[in-house]
């Protein structure tokens, strides 16, 4: 037995934009309570095909050292490593 456990969520969504949608916030979320989340491997599948999974996160390797990029995984814009509602002003 490992010393650490996976929690698998079922919630539904009508589609699969709002899933990833949904998926996001909840990671979000979870990320201010627990630093044990890891969104990068956040994704989302049809109730009838949970086999064939859609990643919700980009989780690219940034240059540089400088983590990974967080934002959507169908983004169009430069990887970033944090969102711009989480930076400091």
């Amino acid at each position: 037995m490992t010393g650490r456990w996976v929690i698998h969520l079922p919630i539904t969504a009508p589609d699969l934009l709002r899933a990833r949608i949904l998926a996001r916030t909840a990671a979000r979320v979870l990320i201010r309570l627990s630093a044990r989340v890891d969104p990068g491997g956040v994704t989302v599948s049809a109730e009838d095909q949970q086999g064939v999974r859609h990643w919700v996160f980009c989780d690219r390797p940034l240059s540089q050292g400088r983590g990974r990029c967080v934002l959507p995984a169908d983004h169009t814009s430069r990887c970033l490593s944090r969102p711009l509602w989480a930076r400091r002003r």
